[in-house]
């Protein structure tokens, strides 16, 4: 079995565990434990696992844990361009609006049209890199100021004070994990002050989590899953799950299934302002 193909299983494992041994892999891959331990180590390099005494966890199984942006930006990529496309048909011209920090609310930002004349206020280095093509008077862009963490937002009082300072439509906001009990929350403490300020100064909360967050709780709360007005999540959703959430925020939206070429058809979703 090539390197590759371990690896893989390896990681699949880690996706139904959350945690494995070096000794259960070696006898499930029928391969030596140092074998293991170099493929671990490849995976941890990689920052696709962590690696722990005697085995290996999931990057998301520790709550104060926070992989960096090129980490997160690999994963559920399809899902996350569907959320996107569906927060998208929120925005309305003249609109002012805020853009966390997150892979989803990355995409959203690519998605924006450079002519769509709307205010972002964002913490995300990324987003506001990915909106330096536009002109200012089509989208203006509120950066907001602090200390740089692994997932390329800003953080910290100067951040959470711009914040305070600016009056949005509407706040698009990726988080960590969402929880029935926890809310939603992020494995940075900075991170949850910062996205907490920017609720208070918004007028609608829109979360944007696929089905990967549902059940993961970060080392920060940020708001109760009552705060949220809408939650956009993708159809890889249980329906247990979805049904928690209905009862839990004032609206939940499942992207259509993606179809045979890995396309999700598009549909405003309901109750578009």
């Amino acid at each position: 079995m090539l390197a590759a193909q371990r690896q893989h299983l390896i990681l699949q494992e880690l996706m139904a565990a959350g945690t494995v041994r070096v000794a259960t892999l070696a006898a499930r891959l029928d391969v030596s434990e140092m074998t293991v331990r170099r493929d671990i180590d490849s995976l941890d390099a990689g920052g696709l696992l962590l690696r722990v005494h005697g085995g290996a966890a999931r990057t998301d199984s520790f709550s104060a844990l926070e992989p960096g942006f090129a980490v997160k930006s690999t994963r559920d990529i399809d899902a996350k361009a569907a959320i996107a496309a569906m927060a998208l048909e929120l925005i309305k011209p003249g609109m002012t609006v805020f853009l966390s920090g997150g892979t989803t609310t990355f995409e959203l930002a690519r998605l924006l049209p450079r002519n769509l004349g709307i205010t972002v206020a964002t913490n995300s280095i990324m987003v506001a890199h990915s909106l330096a093509s536009a002109e200012p008077d089509a989208i203006r862009t509120l950066i907001l100021g602090g200390e740089r963490t692994p997932s390329e937002a800003l953080v910290g009082p100067l951040a959470a004070q711009a914040a305070k300072a600016i009056a949005a439509d509407l706040c698009f906001m990726g988080v960590h994990g969402v929880d029935l009990e926890a809310g939603i929350t992020s494995p940075n403490m900075l991170e949850a002050e910062v996205n907490a300020a920017m609720i208070t100064a918004s007028g609608r909360l829109v979360v944007l989590a696929d089905s990967s967050k549902y059940g993961v709780v970060g080392l920060a709360g940020i708001a109760a899953l009552s705060a949220v007005d809408i939650l956009i999540t993708d159809a890889g959703i249980s329906p247990d799950a979805a049904a928690a959430l209905r009862g839990a925020v004032r609206r939940l939206h499942i992207t259509p299934p993606a179809t045979q070429t890995g396309h999700h058809p598009a549909r405003a979703p309901e109750g578009t302002p």
